[in-house]
């Protein structure tokens, strides 16, 4: 009897190891990203004061193009439309580009690169004529 116990909290232990998420594979699916500025930036939308931020990816299963802005206590500054951005080759770290500055502006973001991907998310930003 008590092997029989023993055998089916055994099981029970396996089974909680398949069933349980794992948080390395959520980051992975949201590329959720902590950059550091040491100078003003802007996304679409919102400059951001020199600091660090977190940037990731919503949860959707159907739009995987609208990127999440936290501070650094994880309270949600922005949600940003985006479209899919392509490069060659891979990098190993996180790559961030960005647009030409106007004079005195903060640098706004082109595209953000999770690494080892080769498809990126691009910021667009809205066109303004005179």
């Amino acid at each position: 009897m008590k092997l029989a116990r023993s055998f089916w909290a055994i099981v029970a232990m396996s089974c909680v190891g398949l069933v349980v998420p794992r948080t390395a594979a959520a980051d992975e699916w949201n590329k959720e990203t902590v950059l550091t500025f040491s100078q003003d930036v802007e996304i679409p939308g919102k400059v951001l004061p020199a600091g660090k931020y977190v940037f990731r990816l919503v949860d959707s299963a159907s739009n995987r193009h609208v990127v999440q802005v936290l501070d650094h206590a994880g309270r949600t500054i922005a949600t940003v439309l985006a479209i899919p951005a392509a490069r060659l080759t891979a990098a190993d770290d996180t790559r961030i580009t960005f647009e030409e500055q106007a004079a005195g502006a903060p640098f706004p973001i082109k595209n953000w690169f999770y690494p080892g991907d080769l498809d990126g998310q691009e910021f667009i930003y809205p066109t303004h004529t005179n």
